[in-house]
C-alpha cells in the first residue's frame, strides 16, 4: 500500500500504539507490554493488548512507573513470538504514538532482531502535533488527558495510552478540520519520522553497528568525543544503550572518567578503538 498525501487522514485505519519497557534506552532494555487500537471510518476495528516476558528480572525503579511486576510477566510470552503478529495487525496504517521516537526505536529493533520486513506506514507522533495545535500546561499524555477531558484508564499501561493517544490525535484534527490532508498533518509535524531512522541492526551505519556490538558484548570502548574537558583525547565508555532521534542520536554510556552515565552525541564521536 501507498499512501496518497492528498488525501484526507480518515481514508486509511490509523493505529494508536504504546509500548512499556524494562528501562529507558534500547538494547539495554526491552519492550514489555504492547498494546494497540486500530481506528476506522468512525469506530474501534482492532485491539492488540500483550504482556511480554523480559530476558532479566524487572528492577524496583522502573515497576514503580508502570506497575508491571515480575509476576505479571513470567508467563507472558516472548517478544520474538508476537512481533510478527504486530506487524501484521499494523501494517498499511496510519502508526501513531505519544513521543513516537521512543516507541519506534524500542519496536524497530524487535522487527530487526526477527529478521522481518516492515511494515507499510505513515508515521505521526501525538505529541508533535499537540504541542502544535492543542493549548495545555504541558503536553506529557496525562496532562492531555485531564485536560482535554479525555478517558485516560490506566496511567502506563500500554493499550489504555495507546486509546488515550488516539484521542488525542482526535482533538488535533478537529482543530484543523475533519477533512485536513496527511500532507497538511506532515507539515504540522514537521518532522519526519520513518522506521529507516531507527535502524540499528540491519543498517549500514558502521558506528552504530559497533556501538552495538560493544553492548550487546558488555566491552569498553575507547572514543575521542568533541566536547567536555577532554576534547581531542580519547577517553573510556562503557556504553549501555542506543537512542535514534530526529534530534540526533546518542548513546547512553558510563564515563570511564568520573564514573557517570552521559549521553554521547554519534556525530561528536569523531575516533574509536575497541
Amino acid at each position: 500500500m501507498s499512501f496518497n498525501l492528498q488525501m484526507p487522514w480518515s481514508e486509511y485505519p490509523i493505529v494508536a500504539f504504546d509500548t512499556e519497557t524494562s528501562g529507558a534506552y534500547p538494547l539495554e532494555a526491552e519492550i514489555i507490554e504492547l498494546g494497540a487500537v486500530k481506528w476506522h471510518h468512525g469506530q474501534i476495528v482492532g485491539r492488540f493488548q500483550t504482556l511480554l516476558r523480559p530476558s532479566k528480572p524487572l528492577v524496583p525503579e522502573n515497576i514503580r512507573i508502570h506497575g508491571i511486576t515480575n509476576e505479571m510477566v513470567a508467563d507472558a510470552p516472548l517478544m520474538q513470538d508476537q512481533i510478527l503478529k504486530f506487524c501484521e495487525f499494523i501494517d498499511g496504517s496510519i502508526l501513531l504514538a505519544h513521543h513516537a521516537p521512543f516507541d519506534l526505536g524500542f519496536v524497530t529493533l524487535d522487527i530487526e532482531k526477527g529478521n522481518l520486513i516492515f511494515p507499510r506506514n505513515l508515521h505521526f507522533c501525538s505529541s508533535l502535533l499537540s504541542r502544535a495545535l492543542l493549548t495545555t500546561t504541558n503536553h506529557k499524555l496525562q496532562t492531555l488527558v485531564k485536560e482535554l477531558g479525555l478517558t485516560g484508564g490506566d496511567a502506563h499501561r500500554a493499550y489504555d495510552d495507546a486509546y488515550a493517544c488516539l484521542q488525542v490525535f482526535m482533538k488535533c484534527v478537529e482543530k484543523m478540520g475533519e477533512s485536513v490532508t496527511l500532507e497538511q498533518l506532515l507539515q504540522v509535524q514537521k518532522k519526519v519520522l520513518q522506521w529507516d531512522h531507527y535502524r540499528i541492526m540491519s543498517g549500514v551505519d558502521e558506528k552504530l553497528l559497533m556501538l552495538a556490538d560493544c553492548i550487546r558484548n558488555e566491552k569498553t570502548l575507547n572514543i575521542v568525543y568533541d566536547g567536555g574537558q577532554t576534547k581531542s583525547k580519547m577517553r573510556p565508555i562503557r556504553p549501555y544503550g542506543i537512542v535514534r532521534n530526529p534530534d540526533g542520536d546518542y548513546i547512553h554510556a558510563e564515563c570511564g572518567l568520573d564514573m557517570k552515565r552521559k549521553r554521547f552525541y554519534l556525530n561528536k564521536i569523531r575516533d574509536w578503538e575497541k
